[in-house]
């Protein structure tokens, strides 16, 4: 069993810039459009080849990243951003008519999320993604297609669930809920409301609150 946090929040809103201390040989990075990283790259790389080091894995394929997530050997997988992958199928399909290509897209959000507590025991993965706010002021992951807001609660297959948060140029995450969204967390495992948005120093409390002691290199 694999542990999985969805880091949700606005673009600029801190969610990429939350890897700056992940440690690289220790993660697999897949991004579904190629973009730079907000901070200094060092030790950071791209994936060319099979075996040639990189850690940062481009691809929008569902099956693909399923298929990366299952095979790599790092112990923190990071997935950057999940809407992304959703809507590259979309408007890859734009001009069909059919609505079975929302069918599609909704299965491989469900399949990606849900891989997210499936992989080897004391892996790690954080699946970061945009969210989007109703009339009633409800905010929550953002989806495409009635099909995962209907049918299933996608912040429900995750353990823990953070929120971006910025006050005065500084960049958080939130832990709790506020009554309006969807945050969660396990009991204990933060002591404060809001903590700094550092998935290192997130990794390190899920690692210390489950008991997690490996520490796999490589992707």
């Amino acid at each position: 069993m694999s542990y999985a946090t969805l880091i949700l929040g606005e673009s600029g809103s801190g969610k990429t810039c939350s890897l700056r201390n992940l440690d690289p040989t220790k993660t697999l990075l897949i991004q579904p459009d190629r973009k730079p990283l907000p901070f200094p790259p060092t030790g950071w790389n791209e994936i060319k080849t099979k075996g040639d080091g990189g850690n940062i894995y481009v691809t929008d394929n569902p099956k693909t990243i399923i298929e990366a997530m299952h095979r790599t050997t790092a112990s923190i997988i990071v997935i950057d951003d999940w809407q992304y992958i959703l809507a590259n199928m979309y408007m890859n399909r734009r001009n069909e008519k059919s609505f079975d290509k929302f069918n599609d897209i909704g299965g491989a959000g469900f399949d990606i999320a849900k891989a997210a507590s499936d992989l080897d025991h004391d892996k790690r993965v954080y699946v970061l993604a945009h969210t989007a706010t109703d009339e009633f002021g409800n905010t929550r992951i953002k989806t495409l297609g009635k099909l995962l807001d209907d049918k299933i609660v996608v912040e429900g297959l995750f353990t823990t669930v953070l929120r971006t948060h910025v006050v005065n140029g500084r960049y958080f995450f939130s832990t709790q809920n506020s009554g309006s969204d969807t945050v969660k967390s396990p009991m204990g495992l933060f002591n404060d409301p809001e903590i700094d948005n550092d998935l290192a120093a997130v990794d390190a409390a899920i690692c210390s609150y489950y008991g997690i002691t490996s520490n796999v290199k490589g992707a």
